[in-house]
């Protein structure tokens, strides 16, 4: 497991836990994000609440964040890390904590934990070490866990951000104190017939719940501040009631001193070396913020940047488009508007339908060289979207080449001029609006085939000659 902490770039002293700052405007008031007691807020005077605190406060709210790594076997053993599998069937001596088994630990775990650091722009520690983090609790037969606390082999990163333009917009960097590697403890499963379809509620499951609940705890620890009790704010771990729209006490969150820290014995230090690290780096992907900065580049806005990076196969669908030749703001917008209404009408994701990148480069190569129009290119994308297919053999089997000769364009127009003399009539006595329903009916007669800057022009010469 790799271990994560984020946090604000406000300057505070080391704390291994995250915190949440309340700051009044003349000192500082350092809290957790829980509380022993369970002062209650009512639900629905907490938006009042919360209207006023900016005035008065200033929340810093700080995420610990546990990344699964994706490793074919477990930290410090040879066990299958095999998530979900049935209870005690991927366990060993290592596992167990039996007297005589030492840890090996697994390379992969270093070369992820190492890959993570840079990602976030850490600084890394070329020497580090574990450290055995000392705790009794059932999922934990050791007694103890194999952790990092003074050297972690990371630190002092951030993270570069781009906040949605419905929240604001602009850039946002977010401050990574550590990242260090350590042991997941086991996981408890309590039934006695051998039925295991229970649900344990701990942390929490969306970010809907996890808005309520820092809306919450805010409220709940400006009151107390507020009525003099700033001492009840105590460091502990509190759960989220989602039926009550509350957090409770859970269990009072121990020191450093209850951990009783000391290096780990069974196992040597941590060493990279410089070749190690600068392999692992010409390996990295492009991250997601010099992709979006990428796209920047193009010319494309922020609203399109974020819907193309935020999703791994987007990107990959458009930066293939790209690459057969095609305009970059003509591949945002078409995936952006009747490929994504598509996908979402049809609940797919993009690896799901049957365009391809090439055909897409195709499509918007036809129309913008005008042998299609805009409309008939819709028409082929719906049917490139459900049943696949070449853009060029449509065109040709369907006969939609665009018409683009200025002599049958204009036969077209005197034709429909010739059966609506009303609304010629109507036209030229000041009605211009109708240009469009002439226009509508060209494109009636042409099957949607005439070329429509080509019919708007010959139309308007047409409707303003007094013969």
């Amino acid at each position: 497991m790799s271990y994560t902490i984020f946090r604000t770039f406000q300057f505070h002293p080391f704390l291994l836990y995250p915190t949440s700052i309340l700051k009044p405007r003349n000192r500082f008031f350092f809290s957790t994000t829980t509380k022993a007691t369970q002062t209650k807020v009512p639900t629905s005077t907490q938006s009042k609440k919360l209207d006023k605190i900016p005035k008065d406060y200033e929340a810093v709210i700080g995420i610990e964040t546990h990344v699964q790594l994706s490793t074919l076997t477990k930290a410090f053993c040879s066990c299958p890390y095999s998530y979900g599998s049935f209870p005690n069937s991927s366990i060993c001596p290592v596992c167990m904590g039996l007297p005589g088994a030492l840890p090996v630990l697994n390379s992969k775990v270093i070369e992820f934990a190492v890959k993570l650091g840079l990602a976030l722009k850490c600084n890394l520690a070329f020497n580090s070490k574990f450290d055995r983090k000392q705790y009794f609790y059932p999922d934990l037969p050791k007694g103890y866990q194999i952790s990092q606390f003074d050297v972690p082999i990371a630190a002092a990163g951030f993270l570069d951000v781009d906040i949605p333009l419905e929240f604001g917009g602009g850039h946002k960097r977010f401050g990574i104190t550590r990242v260090h590697m350590e042991e997941d403890a086991g996981k408890l499963m309590h039934a006695e017939n051998g039925n295991f379809s229970r649900v344990e509620v701990k942390n929490l499951n969306s970010f809907a719940s996890m808005s309520r609940a820092i809306d919450f705890e805010i409220s709940r620890q400006v009151l107390l501040h507020s009525q003099g009790q700033e001492d009840q704010i105590v460091q502990e771990t509190r759960l989220w009631e989602e039926g009550s729209q509350r957090t409770i006490t859970m269990r009072k969150k121990e020191g450093l001193a209850d951990y009783r820290y000391f290096p780990e014995p069974d196992l040597p230090s941590v060493i990279l070396s410089q070749e190690y690290v600068d392999a692992i780096q010409n390996c990295l992907p492009e991250l997601p913020e010099e992709k979006r900065r990428r796209y920047e580049k193009m010319g494309l806005g922020m609203q399109d940047v974020l819907f193309l990076a935020n999703d791994k196969n987007i990107a990959e669908f458009f930066d293939a488009t790209l690459a057969k030749g095609a305009d970059a703001k003509l591949v945002a917008n078409w995936i952006m508007s009747d490929i994504a209404a598509f996908m979402k009408n049809e609940k797919l994701t993009i690896n799901n339908i049957k365009l391809t990148p090439e055909e897409l480069s195709e499509l918007i190569g036809s129309i913008k060289g005008g042998i299609i129009s805009g409309k008939i290119g819709k028409e082929i994308l719906f049917e490139l979207l459900a049943k696949g297919g070449s853009v060029k053999e449509l065109i040709e089997k369907k006969d939609l080449v665009q018409i683009a000769d200025p002599v049958e364009i204009e036969k077209m127009v005197d034709k429909v001029i010739a059966e609506n003399p009303k609304q010629v009539e109507q036209y030229r006595g000041g009605k211009t609006k109708l240009q469009g329903f002439f226009a509508g009916q060209v494109m009636k007669v042409s099957k949607g085939k005439a070329n429509p800057g080509l019919l708007n022009k010959i139309l308007l010469v047409k409707l303003n000659s007094k013969s």
